[in-house]
């Protein structure tokens, strides 16, 4: 008698070449999703990298103008005794009954004052507001009080020596009496 061969028995090739197709795709799937996690990562890390030399050169940009701005903060620091004792000498300008030399010397100090505030203005030193203003210790020292009424407290009412400032930053503080409530 022959055997009866039961279909189920007997292996189907189109079902074991369906599942080789299918764990084939499922490991070319898991593939791809790992590649392009990987390619995530890549770009996560280029933008990064592309922020942070934006970031450097913006930096390396400001660093350079500060540099280029108080490199000559010393220099110029030396330079306002200069200007300083021009303007003592152009304080003790005589009467207009001078000589024509003594006239012409003090002609040629204020030339010469001019152009030396115009060289400060053209490196962005400036003098410091004073009279009038409020005090501010960043860019006036207090030598005295004075007790009046005719200021509000806190206001610079007299200036010492001339104060200047290179940028933002003090160069030298201005020399200034300051009010204070009389009593």
């Amino acid at each position: 008698m022959a055997e009866d061969k039961n279909p189920t028995d007997e292996p189907n090739p189109d079902i074991a070449l369906e599942e080789a197709l299918v764990e084939e795709l499922d490991e070319r799937d898991i593939e791809i999703a790992r590649l392009r996690e990987e390619a995530a990562q890549y770009k996560d890390r280029l933008l990064r990298t592309a922020a942070d030399m934006d970031n450097l050169r913006k930096r390396g940009e400001r660093e350079k103008a500060e540099a280029t701005l108080y490199a000559a903060t010393n220099f110029a620091r030396d330079l306002l005794s200069v200007s300083d004792n021009m303007q003592r000498a152009l304080a003790h300008k005589p009467a207009d009954d001078a000589s024509d030399e003594t006239k012409n010397l003090f002609t040629g100090i204020e030339m010469t004052e001019r152009e030396l505030l115009n060289i400060f203005q053209r490196y962005n030193i400036r003098k410091v507001e004073t009279v009038g203003a409020k005090f501010d210790p960043n860019f006036h020292q207090a030598l005295f009080e004075m007790p009046t009424n005719d200021h509000p407290p806190g206001t610079v009412v007299q200036e010492m020596q001339s104060g200047f400032a290179i940028g933002d930053r003090c160069l030298r503080p201005a020399m200034v009496g300051v009010a204070k409530a009389a009593d």
